[in-house]
């Protein structure tokens, strides 16, 4: 079943299949709902899955104005009637995940972060360069030189060369992230979208507050950044497990879906 929301005046895509415990899988910045296509099916087996679109991907809309991601999830969960799930939350979706556990966590039953991100953390300045750079040529225009400058960051990982990684996955997260562009270009005329609303004080902080049993998986090619905030996070969330898994960068559901399927199936079995 696939279908939409309101969330503020925003449209919020969702799709649920499977039965069983719950489990809601979000995306990452770099990417939409679609990444999780290799795990959808496996999960599903076990659970009954959700996966949605965050606010300005995939089939999500965008507003000018300000909004909150952890908003938008508690909204889509009184929807669907779900009083407790678990988590798998990559990359700014694994920062959404944090943020939710952390201000919901009697409605979180197991946390899984991917490589995510973490509001607090002190990009490096190599991360705001990169950043910068982006910014730079989506400003002009050049939606292919932008999405092209993330691809080489996130899916090759640092130092990688572009035929690391299979050319099918480097074309299905070009795909979303030209959509994630598109979408934002297109609100842009009435105002711009933002600031997302973040935790105060930051999740950083906040980590000993964690109570969900917590894996966190990384691959072992991604940005420094990432592979810092994931020992942050297995220091500072009590018994929480990281998992590296190797050859991988910034997208290792993609990269190793048996592995990542394996691996996460049986933290969530328990």
């Amino acid at each position: 079943m696939s279908a939409k929301i309101d969330v503020g005046g925003r449209e919020l895509f969702y799709e649920v299949t499977g039965t069983g415990p719950t489990v809601v899988l979000i995306h990452e910045g770099i990417a939409d709902s679609r990444m999780w296509n290799q795990q959808l099916d496996a999960f599903a087996e076990r659970h009954r899955v959700v996966r949605y679109d965050l606010a300005g991907y995939g089939q999500s809309s965008l507003r000018p104005g300000p909004f909150s991601h952890v908003r938008d999830l508690e909204q889509l969960l009184r929807r669907l009637e779900i009083e407790r799930t678990s988590l798998v939350g990559a990359s700014v979706g694994g920062g959404v995940a944090l943020e939710f556990a952390l201000t919901h966590p009697e409605a979180v039953e197991r946390l899984v972060l991917v490589g995510p991100g973490l509001s607090g953390h002190d990009w490096s300045e190599a991360s705001q360069r990169a950043d910068e750079e982006e910014e730079r040529l989506f400003a002009a225009g050049d939606f292919d030189g932008a999405a092209e400058v993330s691809l080489r960051r996130w899916v090759d990982g640092p130092g990688q060369p572009p035929h690391r990684v299979d050319a099918e996955i480097r074309e299905r997260v070009r795909e979303m992230t030209l959509r994630s562009y598109e979408l934002y270009s297109d609100v842009l005329p009435e105002g711009e979208p933002g600031p997302v609303e973040r935790l105060d004080p930051p999740a950083g902080t906040r980590l000993g507050e964690v109570r969900a049993p917590t894996l966190i998986l990384v691959g072992e090619l991604d940005v420094p950044d990432i592979l810092a905030i994931c020992d942050r996070l297995e220091t500072g969330i009590t018994g929480a497990r990281k998992v590296v898994i190797r050859g991988t960068a910034h997208v290792p559901n993609m990269e190793r879906p048996e592995e990542f399927n394996r691996l996460v199936l049986e933290f969530l079995s328990g």
